[in-house]
């Protein structure tokens, strides 16, 4: 994946998540509204270094790359933005992201998955971008929508989280620049 690229948007920097983000990461993976149907929860901030752990094997293990969305203006941690599970064979990541409540509805989310999917794309030869959605999820199905992500089915009962069963909505969005090339015989 080279080296780290960094994006600005109208309203949004999209930076690498550094050691000092780790208050800020603790801050919205232990905020019971952000983590509701996210597949991740930290209890204290030793334990959040876990995630900063995860961040960087993927970066090293070359299987997916996430960024800090943080205010252009003055800085401000807003949230996380990227992909993991990158498939090189079959040219697919699957993508996730989160913010802290105080800028739900903002239209962030859209501005930042914007601009990593076009990279994904353009620069990563990436076919296919997958999202798996805790099916109660509505916010996020909406922005995936909003960004032109297809709903492709409905795993059911297929995770368990907290004691019960849980089912995945499935989106995609293709890479309608790219094709396969074929050997000719």
């Amino acid at each position: 994946m080279g080296s780290f690229p960094i994006f600005a948007t109208n309203r949004l920097m999209l930076r690498k998540i550094e050691e000092n983000d780790l208050e800020d990461i603790y801050r919205g993976l232990s905020n019971p509204e952000v983590i509701k149907y996210y597949g991740i929860h930290y209890d204290s901030l030793p334990e959040t270094l876990k995630q900063l752990q995860w961040f960087k094997a993927l970066e090293e293990n070359k299987t997916g790359i996430w960024w800090a969305i943080c205010d252009k203006n003055d800085g401000h941690f807003i949230g996380a933005i990227g992909f993991n599970n990158l498939s090189n064979q079959h040219k697919k990541i699957e993508i996730g992201f989160w913010l802290l409540p105080k800028f739900w509805g903002k239209g962030l989310i859209h501005e930042a998955a914007e601009v990593i999917c076009n990279y994904a794309f353009d620069d990563l030869g990436i076919n296919r971008i997958e999202a798996f959605v805790e099916s109660e999820n509505n916010n996020s199905k909406k922005a995936l929508a909003k960004l032109l992500f297809e709903y492709e089915g409905t795993m059911k009962s297929c995770e368990i989280k907290n004691g019960k069963f849980i089912s995945l909505a499935i989106y995609a969005k293709l890479n309608h620049r790219t094709s396969v090339s074929r050997k000719t015989t």
